[in-house]
């Protein structure tokens, strides 16, 4: 993936093998922990104004039910503010879900638990010791 590709993490519902151009499985895993898994090692592009979109129940897109929480939660982590997470549904996601780099297919069981990331460019510095390696990314 380079800058400006996006990356789609989808629940179990989502067709996926039908959609996805590099199809990732992740059976038995929820969006929940593979979105942390996969901010914790992809900086989120700064060069647009929402470089998250997370889906929503077209009947009441206002509302945001418990797995949304975890995803906003991650996302806001992530970004510094709600205002940078667009919110999508039905045809227009799908359409967006279906020009992605690639997806990862869950097995989140709540409805209307899908995530698109768009990532931004790698830098900062490579920390080493004996033990790890850590990443710090420059903030944009």
């Amino acid at each position: 993936m380079g800058h400006g590709d996006e990356i789609a993490i989808v629940d179990g519902n989502y067709p996926a093998e039908a959609h996805a151009k590099r199809l990732v499985r992740a059976d038995g895993l929820s969006v929940d922990r593979v979105l942390a898994a996969i901010l914790s090692v992809l900086p989120l592009d700064s060069d647009v104004n929402c470089p998250a979109i997370r889906s929503c129940n077209p009947a009441q897109p206002d509302r945001r039910s418990e797995v949304h929480e975890k995803i906003d939660g991650h996302l806001i982590d992530a970004l510094g503010h709600i205002k940078r997470i667009e919110v999508s549904h039905g045809a227009s996601l799908y359409d967006r879900i279906q020009r992605c780099y690639a997806v990862v297919a869950t097995s989140e069981i709540n409805l209307f638990a899908n995530v698109i990331l768009r990532k931004g460019v790698i830098g900062g510095c490579i920390e080493v010791d004996a033990t790890h390696v850590q990443r710090k990314w420059a903030k944009g």
